[in-house]
């Protein structure tokens, strides 16, 4: 690849899962009892809260996979 033709590691594969995306986030986020700015400015949440979403999200994530995966 040329230079400049890498894909951010932050661009989603599916752009059309944004909002289901986000709807993860918001339910992970009440699971956990973590109140999610309704601003969506999260520079105030504190890194720990954040990296457990974040961390609960991929799991979430790989937990769907695993079951597609095995056709259950």
């Amino acid at each position: 690849m040329a230079q400049g033709q890498f894909r951010s590691s932050n661009a989603l594969v599916v752009p059309t899962s944004v909002n289901a995306l986000e709807q993860l986030k918001y339910e992970v986020a009440q699971e956990l009892g973590i109140q999610i700015p309704q601003d969506g400015y999260m520079g105030n949440m504190a890194t720990r809260d954040a990296g457990a979403i974040g961390g609960h999200i991929t799991r979430r994530l790989v937990q769907i996979a695993e079951q597609a995966l095995s056709g259950a």
